[in-house]
């Protein structure tokens, strides 16, 4: 069975979607979770209650990583060690996409997605490095990427961007930290059914779209993301280092799916 019982983490952005899973995830795997949000809402309380249910300290903190990156990054921090000073464990979830295509893509939008997106997983990480070289921590840092980093979409032009430099930053960190003893691992979701993605999912036609562009016709909830999560960040996964693990059904390697049959 494969355990997280002794470690402590920080899930940014984890109230609902794939960073709820994954904070649950991690919490049934006998991991102290601390749960973030910009703030406390009904979403943050039942995903503490969901967490302290399975027997582990799960404790709340707030913080808006797309504001000016250094504050918000130390803010987040600073939180997150006052509420488990034994974080051993960083999940880079947060994030956030807005649709635009890219000739009419402004700076402001740009610059939003990477804060979020890039700056904040980026310097978030350098943070806590920082502070488990020195005391010899074998920390563990998972970045939440996307299909998108390998699949691009015609108004996704700034999230397309900005997943595939989640992804350089997992081998590039790697490279980095590895000689620490500090793991750098991804996780990619391809589409799952999510407060963000329903409004898109619940129109039957592009349900049926998305179904048949991935090998195994299915679009799951995000539930299907916590046990890679909980694997990449566990013991088990003591030699896996850099790599970017895609939960998506298979849609990332089928080249032309076939069409379905007509009458």
């Amino acid at each position: 069975m494969i355990t997280l019982a002794g470690h402590n983490a920080l899930i940014t952005g984890s109230t609902k979607g794939v960073g709820q899973a994954i904070a649950c995830a991690m919490a049934e795997a006998g991991a102290n979770v601390v749960i973030h949000g910009r703030q406390m809402s009904e979403a943050a309380q039942q995903t503490l209650d969901r967490c302290r249910q399975a027997g582990v300290q799960a404790e709340f903190i707030t913080g808006d990583l797309s504001a000016d990156t250094e504050t918000a990054v130390e803010d987040v921090f600073q939180q997150a060690m006052a509420a488990n000073p034994n974080i051993d464990i960083l999940v880079n979830n947060a994030g956030t996409y807005i649709d635009q295509p890219f000739l009419e893509m402004d700076l402001e939008t740009f610059d939003k997605t990477m804060k979020l997106n890039v700056y904040s997983c980026f310097f978030l990480t350098q943070r806590f490095a920082r502070q488990w070289v020195p005391a010899e921590v074998n920390g563990r840092v998972l970045f939440i990427g996307s299909i998108n980093g390998r699949l691009a979409e015609e108004v996704h032009a700034a999230y397309d961007s900005s997943k595939g430099a989640v992804e350089a930053m997992v081998k590039s960190l790697c490279v980095s930290l590895a000689p620490h003893n500090i793991r750098v691992n991804g996780l990619a979701p391809g589409l799952v059914y999510t407060p963000l993605t329903a409004p898109a999912l619940d129109q039957p036609e592009f349900m049926k779209w998305m179904q048949l562009h991935t090998p195994n016709g299915q679009v799951p909830g995000p539930e299907v993301c916590g046990d890679g999560a909980v694997y990449l960040c566990s013991d088990a996964a003591v030699h896996v280092h850099g790599q970017m693990l895609l939960v998506d059904g298979g849609m990332s390697i089928w080249q032309q799916p076939d069409l379905p049959a007509t009458d």
